[in-house]
Order: structure tokens, then C-alpha cells, then sequence
């Protein structure tokens, strides 16, 4: 890789030659300006105003406007001399935690090469006393006309360096934080963790630019002649009014996608994605959730309808049940009144005879 920068670490009195190396690229695909009727290029041409002529990057040289709109040349030699420590060297001010770091300071990064056999030694030094310290770098150092801040850490076996804006460049948040009071209950909560739950971590390898890899199909159909592809029409969406229901619809789709089964909440599958839309304040926190489909209603009108029904068959089983025992009961109570009757009248017939055998006995 092609070194943009040489110079030094300064690590105490430990002087380390590195060179600047650009620990990133930009993959994005870039287009020309043309002229629309004949496809000729569209360029930028450097033209002096004093002599109304193009001139050469040769030619072209830095200059200070001053406020009174003077220009005053400067050179490369002249910032060469910059009465600056860091004009080529990387000074190390301090070792903080890297969570100390807010990630909005984060800019360009870069990794820092050896600069020769002498730079080996100081240089693993450095690199296993930030391993074992298990913190970062803060460093200043100048590059492309000006002073700036960086971050040192350590990336496999390399040191790397992430350029960092100063902290008065960092823009406080202000205005940009909802200025409406919003409560947000425990079952929301519960809902969102859920979802963050079912879509889990992921390998950012994993990821791939696919708006440049469409820009590409779209250019290499153009190259050879053929149309380019047709856009996928975008899935409808279906309005959904409530939060609480549009997290639910996304655990749901998330766990699809992932090739789980979603748990039976009870209520009807929808087939249109959600989109989340402002609910007006409600006036009480209990309030119910309205209904917000016929479809509800019919499956809450469906189990209503089943429980009556359930309700009646229970009843006039109990009915049959309760005049059943009532027959019953009347059939014993019949039963029990003829037994009755028939034994007294037999009684009642056995008394005149005893009567009549005592008064025999009596006679003789």
C-alpha cells in the first residue's frame, strides 16, 4: 500500500519512523458530467483571471486571502517551517479508555507502517504496551495544512490511527431530540426487546453495499446494449395505527424471516407490512386499544356467538337434567304411596281374624 505521509511517533523520549498508510477505500461508483445532446464531457477548466488563460496543476500554487482581499503566497517551504511539534510527528499526549471516545469524534483512519528495520523494535513495544494496557492513544498531529487529533489502537498485529474531530467541531444535539411528551409503558419495552431479541447480532462481513452492486447491473446492461433491469415493485404496507400492534407485526415478521415459528398471539395474520404512525394522546392510560379491523371484531363476534351457544346447550342440559330428576322423584314417590297402601290394607285384614281366634279361646 502506498504510503501518503512520513514521519514519526513521538512516545516519550521513543521516537518511532512510520509511514500513513489509508486503512480504508471508497468502493462507491462515480459518473462523469456530459452534455446531454451529444455525450461530450462537461470539465472544469483552471483559468487565471489576470492573464484569462487556462493554466497547469504546475502552475497552481496556495495563497491566503486577507480581509482587505489581498492574496499572500504561501508556499511549501513555508509550511515546512510551521512552528509546530507535530509538523511531522505523531505526538502521543496521553493513554485514555476507549469507551472514553464519543464515536460522533470518529473520522478518517488510517494504519501506521514501520519505517525500517530500526522501527521494529519501538514499534512492537508500543503495540504490546497497548494490548496489555487495554487502552488508546490521544495524539496530535498535522496533516494536509493543519493540526489534528487522533486516536492510536491496535488491529491484529498493526498499530492504526483514527483521525478525530475536536470536540468544539462536535455538535451539541440540540432541537433534535421529539419535544412532545411521550410515555413509553413496560409492555412496549418488553415488545422492543423482544424484537431486538429475535433479529440478534450479525457479522458485519456479512454486509455488502447493494446499491452499488444495482448501480453496476444498471451499467453493465447499458454497456452491452440491453435493457437495464426491471425495479422490484416495493411490498405494500398496511396502515397500522397503534405501536404496540406494528412492534408485534415486526417480532412476528423477523422471527419468519429467520425461519421460526411465531407464537400464536390469538389474533388474525396480517399480510401487509406495518407502518408506525403517530397516535393522538390518549386521555386515560387504561383506555382499551381500539379495534382497528372488521376482522377483530367478526373473530370477537365468532366467540361470542360460540360461548351463548355453549351457554344455551349447558342450559337445556340442565334443564333435561333437572325434569328428569323431577320424574324420577315422582315415579318414587307413586311407588312409594302403592307399597304403602297395600301393605296397610293387608294389616287391616289380618286384625279381625286375631280378634276372632281370642274370643274363641275365651268361649272355652
Amino acid at each position: 500500500m502506498r504510503s501518503i505521509w512520513n514521519g514519526a511517533i513521538s512516545f516519550g523520549l521513543v521516537s518511532i519512523p512510520i509511514k500513513l498508510v489509508n486503512a480504508t477505500q471508497n468502493r462507491s461508483i462515480s459518473f462523469r458530467q456530459i452534455h446531454t445532446e451529444d455525450g461530450g464531457r462537461i470539465r472544469y477548466r483552471k483559468v487565471c483571471e489576470l492573464e484569462d488563460r487556462e493554466v497547469g496543476q504546475a502552475e497552481i500554487g496556495k495563497g491566503y486571502e486577507d480581509a482587505d482581499g489581498t492574496i499572500v503566497p504561501i508556499t511549501d517551504e513555508d509550511l515546512s517551517h510551521l512552528p509546530l511539534p507535530t509538523a511531522r510527528t505523531i505526538e502521543i499526549v496521553a493513554f485514555v479508555p476507549a469507551d472514553r471516545i464519543d464515536p460522533l469524534q470518529m473520522d478518517a483512519a488510517y494504519y501506521l507502517a514501520a519505517g525500517g528495520a530500526q522501527a521494529a523494535k519501538p514499534y512492537t513495544l508500543l503495540r504490546e504496551a497497548l494490548k496489555r494496557s487495554q487502552k488508546v492513544a490521544i495524539a496530535k498531529y498535522a496533516l494536509r495544512g493543519r493540526e489534528r487529533l487522533g486516536m492510536l489502537r491496535v488491529v491484529d498485529d498493526a498499530i492504526a490511527m483514527h483521525g478525530l474531530l475536536w470536540p468544539d467541531e462536535v455538535r451539541a444535539p440540540e432541537g433534535v431530540a421529539p419535544d412532545t411528551p411521550v410515555t413509553v409503558n413496560d409492555k412496549e419495552l418488553d415488545l422492543a426487546d423482544a424484537l431486538m431479541d429475535t433479529l440478534g447480532e450479525i457479522e458485519l462481513e456479512e454486509l455488502h453495499d447493494e446499491y452499488r452492486e444495482a448501480l453496476e447491473e444498471v451499467v453493465a446492461a447499458k454497456v452491452s446494449g440491453e435493457a437495464p433491469p426491471e425495479t422490484p415493485e416495493p411490498a405494500r404496507s398496511g396502515k397500522v395505527l397503534d405501536l404496540m400492534a406494528a412492534l408485534e407485526k415486526s417480532v412476528r415478521a423477523a422471527k419468519e424471516s429467520r425461519g421460526e415459528e411465531p407464537a400464536d398471539s390469538g389474533e388474525p395474520a396480517e399480510t401487509s407490512e406495518a407502518e408506525v404512525r403517530t397516535l393522538p394522546q390518549r386521555k386515560s392510560a387504561r383506555a382499551a386499544p381500539k379495534q382497528t379491523s372488521g376482522k377483530k371484531s367478526a373473530a370477537g363476534g365468532k366467540t361470542a356467538a360460540k360461548k351463548t351457544a355453549s351457554s344455551a346447550s349447558s342450559a337445556s342440559s340442565t334443564s333435561s337434567a333437572r325434569k328428569s330428576t323431577s320424574k324420577s322423584a315422582q315415579g318414587a314417590k307413586k311407588s312409594t304411596a302403592k307399597s304403602t297402601t297395600k301393605t296397610t290394607a293387608k294389616t287391616t285384614a289380618r286384625k279381625p281374624a286375631a280378634k276372632k281366634t281370642a274370643s274363641r279361646k275365651r268361649s272355652a
